[in-house]
Order: structure tokens, then sequence, then C-alpha cells
């Protein structure tokens, strides 16, 4: 599974020229925004604005029935996520997308949660790492893989966190979707790993063919 660095974020200003076999996957860093309503902050619309050459305020953000937001015209697809001050923001032409990401810090009862929520094998992963620290990093690194491909559909993680399982390594790092469950078609995935060093973690995930991923950090223009 690929993996991206926080050196593999390129500065840039927006926009990117976005090839229809590509995603386009924005770091904002301090973005300042709100915690809530995040695709309709001023940041995102002003990103997703200069994809669409025109002020956002023309174009209408909405939310499907599960709270996914899409703009109306469909002219850009588009998915994101924010953890304290950073947020991820992926594009694509035509490719439904879904992005995570989590920063550390919160102390979370690794093994209760996977025995009630994950698939059966990531908890015996999990269970064997060894120690709590180790243990933390992989249920991270897992959460944010699953909600990135629940998110795809728009479902999330209310749609059930076992239907999107992953193996993992000796080291607790996720290596292959082990499955992915119906009503998500359980073939063609593509997931890509982020991994930053101060332990922040994120994925990025679609259904259907491999698409070349650029990865930037926003900069002024």
């Amino acid at each position: 599974m690929l993996t991206l660095a926080a050196s593999d974020f390129r500065a840039a200003a927006a926009p990117q020229p976005l090839a229809a076999d590509e995603i386009h996957l924005w770091w904002l860093p301090d973005w300042g925004g709100p915690n809530r309503a995040a695709a309709e902050s001023t940041a995102v619309r002003d990103l997703l604005g200069a994809y669409l050459g025109r002020a956002l305020a023309t174009t209408q953000i909405v939310r499907g029935a599960r709270g996914k937001p899409r703009l109306v015209d469909g002219a850009l697809e588009f998915n994101l996520a924010h953890s304290g001050g950073d947020l991820l923001l992926g594009l694509s032409r035509d490719t439904p997308l879904g992005v995570d990401l989590e920063l550390p810090g919160r102390h979370r009862p690794v093994e209760q949660l996977a025995a009630r929520y994950f698939d059966p094998r990531e908890a015996q992963a999990l269970a064997a790492m060894p120690d709590d620290a180790a243990r933390q990093a992989a249920f991270l690194r897992l959460w944010t893989l699953k909600e990135a491909v629940l998110k795809v559909d728009g479902g999330g993680i209310a749609s059930g966190l076992e239907r999107a399982a992953f193996a993992l390594d000796a080291a607790g790092r996720p290596s292959a979707p082990l499955a992915i469950a119906l009503p998500l078609v359980a073939d063609d995935w593509c997931v890509r790993r982020l991994e930053w060093p101060d332990g922040a973690v994120g994925a990025l995930a679609w259904r259907g063919a491999q698409r070349t991923v650029l990865a930037w950090r926003k900069t002024e223009a």
C-alpha cells in the first residue's frame, strides 16, 4: 500500500492543472476554519472556486442523505477531512473520493473498540501488538483507512466500521485490504495512506481505475 509523507506535498498555489486521470490532494496546515461545516468554509470554497474558475458563491454546495458534501452541478468531485488545525481536501474530475485525517494525542481503549466495531482479524492483529503505543498508532491508521473508504459513497463510519477491513504487518502498518463488504463493490479499490513525522495519519480512497495522485501544500497565490 503506497504511503504519502509530508515531504510529498509540494508547496503550490491553487489551482493546478487537473487531468481526467488525476486526483489532487491538498493539505491546508493551520487553515483556521470552523469545527463544523468545513465544506462551506472560506478556505475550502476558495480552493474549489479556483479550480472551477469562478466565485464559488455561484455554485451551491449541498449534502447527500448521509451528509457528504457535493457541488450541485457536479463540476468536480471532492471530499475533505480536518483534525486539529490541519485540513485535507481531495479533488477529481469524475471519481468519487473519501478522505480522512487524524492527529494523535487522545488515548483510546483500542482493544475494546476493535473487539466491538472492527473485523475480528483486525482486532486480533491489534491485540498482538507489542505494547499500547504500537496499538494506538495501528488503530489510528486502520481508522483513517476505514473512514476514507466508507466516505466514498457517503456512508461514513455510521455504515459499519467492520465493512472495510485491512491486514496489518508486524509493525502495525496496514498492508492490504482484507475485505470491503457490500453494498460497496468488493474489488477495484485504491487506497493511499498518509503519515506525518508528528504521528498524524490520513487516508485517501476511491473505487475504480488507478489514478495519479498529486499532493500539494497550499500557499498564497
